[in-house]
């Protein structure tokens, strides 16, 4: 089974003597440059997939317009009693026998960065998923980035796309992302705005510490993070028996454990207290952080990050999707 959490399983097993460790010659090189063909791929279907998800998340949403201070017409309204004077519209209500105020459609435009984690660890499913996490990342990033941009708000990848206001940024950044060949788990601080939103979607499958230096780094440049943790159904359960082969697509080292089920009970603690650690972190900072299982309706986990940037500050839906899954 090749998995990104060869290292998890290594400490385990080394623990109860169960497992051995060799190193795979095979480049790593190449190996990220086969991932980057993949993705560059699976693309179209993927962009497909996003826009689905997109539509079920907004069916019955009619979008964000209400009053605020913009330039685009929205509607006339009678004047309220305390309003001043120079929010009539004379020429409007000259027609008439009541005095009427012309809105405006609101318009304040927030900066929102996606930033899925697309690195080799991410490209791997097992039999009890439909998709590798990579590919879900991808439809979360990508059904955010239109949901966003039918919004009008500016969105942005760190390090492969700037922010823009365009109702079809999504099939831009995927665009963009097919011939970017970098595969960064986590984007830098470099570029982002005091105020703005970061979204990190991943597996967060790091060494604590390592994490944890990480996401602060992120915060400490003002951003507000919101975090989905995507993960594999079988890397909570551990549903194996006997001989089990881990490598780590990241080193390609290879770890073998020949009595899995010895590994369960520890497995399974381990698991449990590294998703409470991240859970204990999102809260200290402020963060908002959902968990995702790949064995799950992707709309789901899209309709959780649109409540968790803010909902309708977004101008994002916030309720059940029609036609969703419970």
């Amino acid at each position: 089974m090749a998995t990104p959490v060869a290292q998890f399983a290594a400490r385990l097993a080394s623990g109860l003597g169960a497992a051995t460790r060799t190193a795979d010659a095979a480049p790593v090189d190449r190996a990220r440059l086969v991932a980057a063909r993949s993705l560059a791929e699976a693309m179209p279907d993927l962009l497909v997939e996003a826009r689905r998800v997109a539509a079920t998340v907004a069916s019955g949403w009619h979008g964000r317009r209400r009053a605020g201070s913009g330039e685009a017409f929205w509607q006339y309204r009678p004047l309220v009693g305390g309003e001043a004077a120079s929010a009539i519209d004379w020429r409007r209500s000259a027609r008439d026998d009541q005095l009427y105020v012309r809105e405006r459609e609101w318009e304040a435009a927030h900066t929102v960065w996606l930033a899925p984690d697309l690195s080799p660890s991410m490209d791997w499913r097992s039999d009890f998923a439909p998709v590798t996490k990579r590919d879900r990342a991808v439809v979360l990033t990508l059904a955010l980035a239109d949901l966003l941009g039918r919004a009008g708000e500016r969105v942005g990848m760190p390090g492969v796309m700037r922010p823009i206001t365009h109702r079809r940024v999504a099939e831009r950044l995927a665009a963009a992302l097919a011939v970017h060949t970098e595969r960064l788990a986590f984007p830098t601080a470099d570029g982002l705005d005091r105020f703005c939103e970061l979204v990190v979607i991943g597996d967060f499958l790091d060494e604590f510490a390592a994490l944890e230096t990480r996401l602060a780094a992120l915060a400490g440049s003002g951003a507000r993070l919101h975090l989905a943790r995507v993960v594999d159904p079988a890397e909570a359960a551990l549903p194996y028996l006997g001989h089990l082969e881990f490598r780590d697509p990241e080193s390609d080292e290879i770890v073998r454990v020949p009595r899995t089920e010895a590994l369960k009970g520890a497995w399974e603690r381990r698991w449990t207290a590294h998703g409470a650690a991240l859970a204990d972190l999102a809260r200290r900072g402020g963060w908002t952080l959902i968990t995702h299982a790949t064995d799950r309706a992707a709309v789901e986990a899209a309709l959780a990050l649109s409540a968790s940037l803010g909902g309708e500050r977004h101008g994002l839906p916030v309720g059940r999707p029609a036609g969703g899954t419970p």
